[in-house]
């Protein structure tokens, strides 16, 4: 609430990451350290039933396999998920590198460059997961079904990978619901995947409980 009118501003849609990059900068001159942002982001907590959620997926063992994209940054997705006990869940964490740099300041950088016109410069959603199943094939893994959860509009892009047999688990009214009934609405043979809205997450589990193993 105390950032200058010019900062708030620089702000501009689709340009998140690089409005971040200035707010981190911003805090590191008014002297705000990395041990104090993770103070913050180890205070945060998780969306409604997400913990029960995760406690579930971890108990079923190599019935999954766990990634996790965010648009935010490796510091702070690291340190939110360490505090609640869930980092070692995740296989592999794709998000925006962030650290100390060279004065000890939290910078943020962006996390790839993609040729996406409906995503921000910084991350594809679509391009990392699936960089990510092409990595697994050439391993010789392959997926019976994919379950993605997300509530944001960048977490509509990588729709076009589920197929059918794979299900969407959109928080219901945030962006990514109300692309999908967009899309639903507009072409309703375009949408394979299952759609099941959750406001709280247990009732992912519950959904998921049903088709595991």
């Amino acid at each position: 609430k105390q950032f200058p009118e010019r900062l708030r501003a620089a702000y501009r849609e689709g340009f998140y990451n690089e409005y971040m990059q200035c707010v981190f900068q911003y805090l590191g001159d008014q002297g705000v350290r990395p041990r104090d942002l993770r103070v913050v982001y180890e205070s945060i907590p998780l969306s409604p039933g997400m913990g029960e959620m995760l406690q579930f997926v971890a108990k079923q063992g190599s019935c999954f396999e766990v990634i996790l994209i965010s648009d935010a940054n490796t510091f702070g997705v690291e340190s939110t998920l360490r505090a609640a006990g869930h980092q070692g869940l995740f296989r592999r964490i794709f998000s925006n590198p962030s650290g100390p740099d060279a004065r000890g300041l939290l910078a943020l950088q962006p996390f790839h460059s993609h040729s996406c016109a409906r995503c921000p410069a910084n991350t594809c959603k679509h391009k990392v997961l699936s960089d990510y199943l092409r990595e697994r094939a050439h391993d010789s893994v392959h997926f019976e079904r994919l379950s993605y959860v997300g509530d944001g509009a960048n977490d509509f892009c990588p729709m076009g990978l589920l197929a059918g047999g794979d299900v969407a688990f959109p928080r219901r009214g945030y962006p990514m619901h109300r692309l999908i009934q967009k899309a639903q609405k507009a072409e309703p043979s375009s949408f394979r995947a299952s759609v099941v809205p959750w406001e709280n997450a247990t009732y992912i589990f519950i959904a998921k409980s049903t088709n595991i193993c």
